[in-house]
């Protein structure tokens, strides 16, 4: 009895230090998709950003050819 008492003590104790491991890498991914999504949503804004910087200006998008000088001048 008493071996069968101290078998499962080792495995309940096995089995606690596989939950804190298991809840500490838990918190880790948490943090690491936290700063992702931070990331991404940063990322986000600066492309609607350039996307405003882009849009075309005027009327139906007209350009005025003269504004696109080609690289020689």
């Amino acid at each position: 009895m008493a071996d069968d008492a101290g078998a499962l003590e080792k495995r309940i104790i096995e089995l606690e230090l596989k939950t804190a491991y298991a809840d500490d890498l838990l918190d880790r991914l948490n943090q690491t998709v936290f700063r992702q999504q931070q990331q991404i949503e940063g990322l986000a804004r600066a492309l609607a950003g350039l996307r405003q910087q882009q849009a075309p200006e005027g009327p139906a998008g007209a350009r005025n050819p003269a504004d696109e000088r080609p690289p020689h001048y």
